[in-house]
């Protein structure tokens, strides 16, 4: 890894315990994020796909400590994460946000957008008392909305409007680092393209960095610039988007690729559709996580465990086959 990253994931481990019983025992523990290791660049788009239940939302969460990992390393700017108490970590919030998924239940119901951004100028410091209705009048037109919209309160706006204000307040406390989960998919078709415009935009002009986290990889392509395909908590597959669909080698990600809707009316070939169950989360299988649907399996898949080796420069695969 690059020691130049902004960010450096080293082994990050996430097991959720799942507890019952009459003495509330740990019975077994969901594996959500097992073994995740990659950098991201400072000013790069990270793109990090998979099917939902894959990990990925768990690990953007860790990604900016909002979860403890059970193990692992995550470094921002050189300085570790993992296992900060309050006090250390705060130095850290400032410079890392994140947009969630659904900007139904990510705002505050009881305050308007000018109380919500107010909150968290003042709490990191990033405007004086006197300048702030000034600077939330900035961040507020700068996402596209009108001024008038300070005083409303999250209930009074459309979805689209609502993950406007869930960006304007990501970029409140004047971030280098954002985690964008999902921030299009609860939003219609028709908006989608405006706030992915919008998010480039001002990933251009306040020189961020982001991991966007996506199951549609044709969103990814459009917006970033590599991508990491997950499967099951773990990586399998990591490209630069320009190579895509032209160099993908691992099994599961040729299946997403074949899985997108076509653009040529003309192009009348069917779609990937995999067969079989993801494993449970639970309790992984010993070998490969992607034998039990992979269309080009053998038998040593069942049994040994590939892992995520460089292929070609920049690209990385975990597949025994390729």
């Amino acid at each position: 890894m690059s020691s130049k990253a902004l960010l450096e994931v080293r082994d990050l481990v996430m097991h959720f315990p799942v507890r019952g019983g009459v003495l509330n025992r740990v019975l077994r523990r969901v594996h959500a994020v097992n073994g995740v290791s990659f950098a991201v660049q400072r000013g790069e788009v990270l793109g990090l796909v998979g099917e939902s239940g894959c990990g990925k939302s768990t690990l953007g969460k860790c990604l900016i400590r909002l979860l403890e990992p059970t193990s692992g390393s995550v470094l921002h700017d050189g300085s570790e994460l993992v296992g900060l108490k309050h006090g250390g970590l705060m130095k850290h919030r400032r410079k890392m946000q994140m947009i969630f998924q659904d900007p139904y239940s990510s705002l505050n119901p009881r305050l308007s957008v000018r109380e919500t951004l107010r909150e968290v100028a003042l709490f990191h410091g990033v405007a004086m008392p006197h300048g702030l209705d000034a600077y939330i009048a900035h961040l507020i037109e700068r996402v596209g909305l009108r001024a008038e919209a300070a005083d409303k309160f999250p209930h009074e706006f459309s979805g689209g409007q609502r993950q406007r204000i869930g960006i304007a307040r990501a970029l409140a406390c004047e971030p280098e680092f954002l985690v964008a989960d999902e921030p299009v998919s609860a939003l219609d078709v028709s908006i989608q393209a405006q706030v992915l415009n919008l998010l480039m935009d001002l990933k251009e002009e306040f020189g961020l960095t982001v991991v966007f986290i996506s199951h549609d990889l044709k969103v990814i392509e459009h917006f970033c610039d590599r991508v990491l395909v997950m499967y099951l908590g773990s990586i399998v597959e990591e490209i630069d988007c320009t190579q895509l669909h032209a160099e993908a080698r691992h099994p599961y990600t040729r299946a997403l690729l074949g899985a997108n809707p076509i653009n040529d009316p003309a192009d009348r070939r069917p779609l990937t559709v995999l067969q079989g169950d993801v494993p449970s989360p639970f309790e992984l299988p010993p070998g490969c996580a992607f034998a039990g649907r992979c269309p080009v399996v053998e038998e040593r898949c069942h049994q040994e465990r590939p892992t995520l080796s460089e292929r070609s420069a920049g690209h990385s695969v975990a597949c025994l086959l390729d």
